[in-house]
């Protein structure tokens, strides 16, 4: 038993010393650690490891994308006189425009025109009911026919007694009243007769007609309508050739007048205007200017300029709305690029110049007058400068580029 003991108190003491070898007493709390200077510098190692390696990548990035070259076109600007125009605000309006009322009154029987379709002078619009006027005119034929026959009794009394008288086989009193009687009888038949065509007017008037050559407008009235000389029938208007007002400023004016007296520009009343219409075109026909108004507007500081411009097939039409430009002097030695080397930015203009170093310089410019294809350019650049005229949406300010050289002095003819 003392052996057995003995024997588990040893074995308990070699667990314990094995125990300790094992589990130090304070395995639990004990942290390994190195030395801070150590740890920043294995994080700064990596961090430029890292650095280096992304710069190497990046520069074999660089490397491997070709550089792109723009191909532009440029020229020289093309110098020469072009004319200077004046633009106002037009309105078109019919060389004569008639208003058609009937000149008698009763009820619309039937519209002998296609509205909106030409028509010719003297040419039925409309009908009014016309049997009150033809009966009328019946009666006033009778009263004429009695009138006339009462004449010719009186003319024979007096044929008659004439020579009795001068036989004194009757008194001269009666001679007297029988001449009256046939000078009244000659007013009643002068008044018949004018009774009579004034019926017959007024019948012929129940047939409306148009009193130019012209546009029929659209009908204002209806089938049935009681119309009389205050109704309103429809218009009719003379278009070809066809009114342009355009109001001109007082300065303007003046100056134009100045001007023209002096022989320093070319006459603005004896010119040949051009019309813009609303779209943007040119009308192809040329007008010339036919008066001034009387008065300058109090209102608006302009007098009114009519012209007149040619209308076959009567493409224009009153209200429309255009522009007039009439050429009112030359522009010496002015300098002219393609409308394509002009960018409009935010209200104002620049182009795209070849710099010395084959690269492009963005400048603003003052832009002018356009003359055909191309645009007057009034400031920004001279006669020796490079401009680009295609490509310049492809370019920035310092973009290398590769240049072409173009001639645009066809296109300013």
């Amino acid at each position: 038993m003392l052996s057995n003991g003995h024997n588990r108190s040893g074995d308990s003491t070699a667990l314990g010393s094995m125990s300790r070898l094992r589990r130090p007493e304070n395995w639990r709390t004990r942290k390994v650690s190195f030395p801070r200077s150590r740890m920043k510098l294995a994080i700064l190692v990596a961090v430029l490891a890292i650095v280096s390696l992304g710069a190497t990548g990046c520069k074999t990035s660089q490397a491997a994308i070709p550089q792109i070259i723009t191909e532009v076109q440029v020229a020289q600007p093309v110098q020469r006189d072009v004319p200077v125009h004046n633009e106002w605000v037009a309105t078109l309006d019919g060389y004569v425009n008639a208003e058609i009322h009937p000149q008698v009154s009763g009820y619309i029987i039937r519209q002998d025109y296609k509205e909106g379709s030409v028509v010719r002078k003297g040419q039925v619009l409309f009908e009014i009911d016309p049997r009150p006027f033809q009966a009328t005119l019946d009666r006033t034929k009778g009263e004429l026919a009695q009138a006339e026959a009462l004449l010719v009794k009186n003319n024979l009394d007096v044929d008659r007694d004439t020579s009795l008288v001068a036989q004194k086989a009757i008194p001269k009193a009666q001679l007297d009243t029988e001449i009256q009687a046939k000078l009244a009888a000659e007013a009643a038949v002068a008044s018949g007769k004018a009774a009579v065509e004034r019926a017959e007017l007024d019948l012929g008037w129940t047939k409306v007609t148009s009193l130019v050559d012209g546009i029929a407008g659209i009908a204002e009235v209806q089938m049935g309508n009681l119309v009389g000389p205050n109704s309103h029938l429809t218009s009719v208007s003379q278009v070809d050739p066809i009114k342009v007002y355009f109001p001109v400023s007082e300065q303007e004016y003046l100056r134009a007048t100045k001007l023209s007296s002096s022989g320093q520009s070319m006459d603005l009343f004896d010119s040949s205007p051009e019309l813009i219409l609303a779209d943007g075109t040119v009308y192809p026909h040329k007008g010339k200017i036919l008066l001034t108004d009387r008065q300058v507007d109090i209102n608006t500081g302009t007098i009114r300029l009519v012209a007149a411009f040619p209308n076959p097939g009567n493409i224009l039409r009153p209200g429309q709305y255009g522009r007039v430009r009439i050429e009112t002097g030359m522009k010496k030695n002015a300098l002219l690029v393609p409308q394509s080397a002009v960018k409009e930015i935010q209200g104002g203009y620049e182009v795209a110049l070849l710099g010395p170093d084959n690269k492009a310089i963005i400048r603003p410019v003052k832009a002018g007058e356009k003359v055909g294809t191309m645009w007057v350019i009034e400031d920004g650049v001279t006669s020796g400068d490079q401009v680009v005229v295609e490509g310049v949406s492809k370019v920035k300010d310092g973009t290398p580029v590769v240049p072409k050289s173009v001639n645009v002095e066809a296109e300013a003819r």
